[in-house]
């Protein structure tokens, strides 16, 4: 997920916590006071907690499943395309945690320690 995709899911996010209230933009009530009112947790944080989630899952998998296979795949040829390379599902993982992180998962409570960093990578656009 890029940050202009979490801006977006943040903006929709917010209207409709106003359509919940029952209010309008002309009332000019603050992003913060509107989530203390409907207690609903932000929609990016909760993507990358869930994310991180599943990436440990996958990672402690013993059998040879489709999921772990797909994660730990690599072409054939060792190359990827020219120019900026797309953002693989992993990297955000890599980026926090290393490239050990399939290792690093084995320890759960390593792990979750590990899952506060991740999604504070997130908050800044909150």
């Amino acid at each position: 997920m890029t940050k202009a995709v979490g801006q977006k899911l943040r903006v929709a996010q917010r209207a409709i916590e106003r359509k919940m209230l029952g209010l309008k933009l002309t009332d000019k009530i603050s992003c913060k006071e509107i989530r203390n009112k409907t207690q609903v947790s932000d929609i990016v944080q909760y993507i990358a907690k869930q994310k991180w989630k599943w990436a440990g899952h996958v990672a402690r998998l013993q059998d040879n499943r489709w999921t772990l296979r797909v994660t730990e795949w690599q072409p054939r040829n060792g190359k990827r395309s020219r120019g900026r390379q797309a953002r693989r599902w992993r990297d955000d993982i890599v980026r926090t945690m290393g490239s050990t992180w399939t290792r690093e998962v084995k320890d759960r409570e390593e792990w979750r320690r590990g899952a506060e960093g991740f999604i504070l990578q997130w908050m800044d656009g909150a």
